[in-house]
């Protein structure tokens, strides 16, 4: 009998609790979500339909960021409104994880067709066009490239691995999972957007350009001269010349797309369809990577076929 006690123990002894996961953005809850399936699910600090770039936190949504045990974030690039809410909470910076290939606003956007041997030669060179603006600093859109995603997956899963070791081998194997997944992606997308090749492109905000470098997509312009702020007339004015010899242009979730209209009256420009590069008209959840991807190159397809 007095084997039987401490065996009872052991077999009563609790396992050891999750880690409370607290995210951004919806592209980065869902690669949470694919490395935390079978173990917790991740909380999405960002409404959807929201904006990130002007999100304002609820209390309920600070006390959130308060409790967490990590929280997985692109970085104040992208979600300035995060960063006083994190305080003392350990953090893991997307943007910031060593191996991320990073890119400038103003940087080359079309036809760097790279191959992603984490060798690429960004010179940070500015194009010429007088329609497309750039913001200064660091461009946080990284999601866009899916060699950062498959990266930020394994990073995702070694830092969880750390907090909690009990599950490291889940999480690593759904790193390793959802990481073929990416690739698989990626292979179609490439294949798919080959019709954009030397087919110019007029797109709402800079936003695009680890897409545009990834995939070679020519960025002829950009609408919006801040970030994701509406046109004026002023600028709708510059910008007619400049956009004639663009195959399609493309408005963007939460955005009004009715100035296009009035900019491309009189040109050959088709207007494509709506384009969600956060994903926030998206089913939040696992899956929802690989829908914004493909919708993305669905989208500018369509058009351009």
């Amino acid at each position: 009998m007095r084997y039987l006690i401490p065996l009872l123990t052991t077999l009563a002894a609790p396992a050891t609790a999750a880690p409370t996961v607290v995210t951004d953005i919806p592209p980065v809850h869902s690669l949470a979500a694919q490395v935390m399936e079978g173990v917790a699910e991740p909380v999405l600090l960002l409404d959807r339909g929201a904006d990130a770039h002007d999100f304002q936190l609820r209390p309920s949504q600070a006390r959130a960021l308060g409790s967490a045990d990590l929280v997985v974030w692109i970085g104040p690039e992208m979600s300035p409104w995060m960063e006083r809410g994190i305080g003392k909470t350990p953090a893991l910076a997307l943007l910031r994880t060593p191996g991320t290939e990073v890119r400038s606003f103003g940087e080359e956007d079309h036809a760097d067709d790279h191959d992603h041997d984490h060798d690429h030669d960004h010179d940070g060179n500015e194009k010429d066009h007088a329609g497309h603006h750039h913001h200064a600093g660091l461009d946080p859109h990284a999601w866009l490239d899916p060699a950062n995603a498959a990266h930020w997956l394994e990073a995702i899963a070694a830092e969880l691995s750390r907090l909690d070791p009990e599950h490291a081998a889940t999480y690593a194997r759904n790193a390793a999972s959802a990481t073929e997944r990416v690739s698989a992606l990626d292979a179609r997308l490439r294949a798919e957007l080959a019709v954009a090749k030397d087919r110019p492109i007029v797109l709402f905000h800079d936003a695009y350009g680890y897409f545009a470098a990834h995939y070679g997509l020519d960025i002829l312009a950009t609408v919006s001269d801040g970030e994701a702020a509406t046109p004026g007339a002023q600028r709708l004015s510059a910008l007619r010349g400049e956009i004639a010899d663009a195959a399609c242009i493309f408005p963007e979730a939460n955005h009004d797309p009715a100035y296009l209209r009035l900019l491309t009256e009189g040109t050959t420009v088709k207007i494509g369809g709506a384009l969600d590069p956060e994903g926030s008209r998206l089913e939040p959840g696992a899956g929802l990577y690989a829908d914004l991807m493909t919708g993305l190159a669905d989208t500018v397809s369509a058009c351009l076929k």
